[in-house]
């Protein structure tokens, strides 16, 4: 039965409207059609038609709605990405003004800064867009572990450690989440790789997930409450994870008090009703056969009413919430000017200073720069996909460094400016919707130069610099070849460069503009610093210039391990290196689930267990390029006075004095990596269990930093007994720089073990 008919069918019956109390009234008054079509989006974007009576667009380019149901006041609510600012289309039809949306930092950036009061201020910031230009939930953030390197999304994602991923999450959910606006946590869970995403198989042990790819999830959960949860395209162990009651409802709301909606990643699967009865509330972008499933399934018995009421009534609670049904008269104009403001003092305390011989940075007493490589031109603001933003603009370095006062070698600026706009010059049609946002203008390959070329820079300019760039996105992983490893022109270019300034005993400065791991240990020699900036957002430039000048003293860290080659990573014996397809992504499969290929990843071990990043390295002794936690400073700092308490309950609270050293005012992170006795389960070294970042020291100036450990966190998964345990025993605390440089540690006992029961 069509709406229409159910409307003329029922004109006398009592149609009330919903509001914040009366949720069970009007989930009472619901037809099965009405139930069946809330809990299904309206298709990809946000055009609706058929139910609303009508067909518009809400809010261009955003990725989906939930539906409407005019007849008891039940409005859509709009969905759009994404994880490094709002991604909306930036013109439409029948206006000249533009919709533009500001670039922050990515998620890997801004997990460098080990600040979460940073991150809320950013996104706080980031949400108001969100509010502004009528949206009611961001799909973000995402928050997925960074297992290996290639990870085509690990942009996007914040770290190896699932400590400091859920804590850097949680600070984003509260700072866009104030703004009465919602996020979309993503993806849950292990969706660690991209090539076959939409049905790959994580095969992962009961303690590795609990511990590291589920942790993370439940510390957002936790501490910030998102609105809602997006399950993710893959399996894990065998199970869909959008039909997998374990996590969806055991993990997620039993055991963490998750209260919100769970959607579907963007792509309808076989398996809808399972779907509904695991807990998956809302399937998104929704299909008109997702509805007739959810219907006949009701009708035929092997889907219960009580379930979907159960999501019906969860999706009317997170209706009530947003901007969209309380009538919020949105500008369409946020403060852009002062989000980017926003978008550079995060950036700036997000890059990580990896190397600076004889203090060649801040850069003193220089005036002439040859600035080489094709991403001084071609920027790199954030990764593709999804995870992109249509921004106004992108400072480069070329435009950051001539900001800053410093002058450029022309003839330089207008060889990579050429090159660039040459490489550029049939640039692919990007469609709007569909696998459209997928497709990214590709990273410009490096300019081969000759060495003559380089020489004939030297005389006229103080000092070099050289700017390395990355880009990935949603759809496919990076590569060993040209990607993780330097390309041959770019180890020509940094050789050709470092010997002909240095030969003139003049400075070399190396730029990455990256948004993961990329190889360092065979060539970090060369250069004399070495600055990561990732990819700091449209402001990139003129932020990179604020730390080369020493406007802002660098205070980042490493959010995950640079190993000295792809393959010690425990986990590249078990990650596609490019030889299968990904599939076509969610977006060929909006039906059946059928595939194109015969010749796909099915399925992806885990052997590494929890011996993911740092954890490995560190336990086993295995040399690494940088560690976890590794960053410079332009100051030094001191640790002292380490102190640990346990509580009669065995909460714990560390302390340690932090003292200014240098000369220069600077910001310093700290690490609390723990140790945990002998002759229990199988442990790392040591993990993170707490962070903390000071203030802006002053020379001289100390502050204490406090962690605050419950016993709950100092807890490892035993498998055999399905339950949390801490061990008793002496716990070694130690306040580190970085995983491997810890300047002071504590001991301290936990005098008696404890346990803590998992739902089944």
């Amino acid at each position: 039965m069509t709406m229409a008919a159910i409307a003329l069918v029922l004109p006398m019956m009592a149609q009330p409207k919903l509001t914040k109390d009366n949720i069970d009234e009007v989930l009472a008054a619901m037809t099965l059609e009405e139930k069946a079509t809330l809990v299904v989006g309206s298709g990809w974007g946000s055009m609706i038609a058929g139910i609303t009576g009508g067909s518009q667009i809400l809010v261009s380019g955003a990725a989906g709605t939930t539906q409407a149901i005019p007849r008891l006041g039940i409005p859509n609510t709009v969905l759009a990405d994404g994880p490094a600012g709002l991604r909306i289309n930036p013109t439409r039809e029948g206006t000249k003004q533009t919709f533009y949306c500001t670039g922050f930092p990515v998620g890997t950036a801004i997990a460098s800064s080990w600040d979460v009061e940073l991150v809320e201020n950013m996104t706080k910031a980031m949400g108001n867009e969100v509010l502004e230009y009528g949206v009611d939930v961001l799909l973000a953030p995402g928050q997925n572990l960074h297992r290996n390197p290639l990870c085509g999304r690990n942009f996007e994602y914040f770290s190896e450690d699932p400590v400091l991923s859920g804590n850097i999450s949680a600070a984003y959910v509260n700072g866009i989440q104030s703004n009465g606006v919602g996020v979309s946590v993503k993806h849950y869970a292990a969706n660690s790789q991209e090539t076959a995403r939409d049905h790959n198989d994580a095969q992962i042990s009961e303690r590795a997930l609990r511990e590291l790819y589920l942790k993370n999830f439940e510390i957002t959960v936790r501490k910030a409450s998102p609105w809602t949860v997006m399950s993710s395209y893959n399996k894990v162990n065998g199970e869909y994870t959008q039909q997998s009651y374990k996590l969806l409802t055991s993990a997620l709301r039993n055991d963490w008090g998750f209260t919100g909606i769970v959607m579907t990643d963007w792509g309808a699967k076989d398996g809808t009703v399972k779907a509904v009865q695991a807990g998956n509330d809302l399937m998104e972008p929704g299909m008109p056969f997702e509805t007739q499933r959810i219907i006949d399934a009701v009708k035929d018995g092997s889907l219960s009413m009580a379930d979907l009421d159960r999501n019906v009534r969860r999706m009317l609670e997170y209706i009530v919430r947003t901007p969209r049904f309380k009538g919020y008269k949105y500008s369409d104009k946020p403060d852009l000017k002062a989000h980017a403001k926003a978008a550079r003092a995060a950036a700036t305390e997000s890059m990580v200073l990896l190397k600076n011989d004889g203090s060649v940075l801040p850069l003193d007493g220089v005036k002439n720069i040859a600035l080489f490589g094709a991403t001084s031109v071609d920027f790199v603001a954030g990764g593709t996909g999804s995870g992109n933003v249509n921004k106004a603009y992108v400072v480069n370095m070329v435009q950051g460094l001539e900001n800053a006062g410093f002058k450029l070698d022309e003839s330089l600026k207008d060889f990579y400016q050429k090159y660039v706009d040459f490489a550029k010059i049939n640039p692919k049609d990007i469609p709007l919707g569909g696998t459209g946002i997928l497709l990214g203008e590709a990273k410009v390959e490096e300019a081969p130069v000759t060495r003559a070329f380089v020489e004939s820079k030297v005389a006229g300019n103080d000092l070099a610099i050289v700017v390395i760039g990355r880009n990935s996105g949603e759809g496919a992983d990076r590569q060993v070849e040209d990607d993780f490893d330097l390309s041959a022109t770019e180890r020509s270019l940094l050789s050709n460069v470092c010997n002909a300034f240095h030969l003139a005993g003049k400075k070399v400065v190396v730029v990455l503009n990256i948004g993961g791991v990329i190889e360092t240990a065979s060539w970090k020699a060369m250069p004399d610093a070495i600055l990561c900036a990732w990819q700091p957002g449209q402001e990139g430039g003129d932020a990179v210039a604020d730390v080369l000048t020493g406007k802002v003293n660098p205070s980042g860290k490493l959010p995950m391990t640079f190993p000295v080659q792809f393959t010690d990573h425990k986990s590249s014996y078990n990650f596609p290196l490019g030889n299968e397809p990904s599939g076509t992504s969610a977006f060929s499969f909006m039906g059946d689930n059928t595939r194109t290929s015969v010749n796909h990843v099915d399925y992806t071990k885990y052997e590494e267990d929890i011996w993911v990043g740092y954890r490995y390295f560190d336990t086993f002794g295995k040399e690494v390029s940088y560690p976890f936690g590794f960053g410079l400073s332009y100051t030094s700092f001191d640790y002292s006075k380490p102190t640990v308490t346990v509580a009669k309950d065995g909460s714990i609270t560390a302390n340690v004095l932090v003292t200014n050293s240098g000369k220069v005012a600077g910001k310093e992170a700290v690490g609390l990596y723990v140790s945990a006795p002998a002759g229990g389960l199988e442990k790392p070294a040591k993990e993170l269990k707490a962070f903390a970042k000071t203030r802006l020291l002053a020379p001289g100036e100390s502050q204490v930093l406090s962690f605050k450990v419950t016993p709950y966190e100092l807890a490892s998964f035993n498998e055999a007994a399905n339950r949390w345990e801490t061990a008793a025993g002496t716990y070694t605390f130690c306040f580190g720089r970085n995983v491997n440089d810890i300047p002071v540690q504590f001991k301290a006992t936990v005098k008696a073990a404890q346990s803590f029961s998992v739902s089944e």
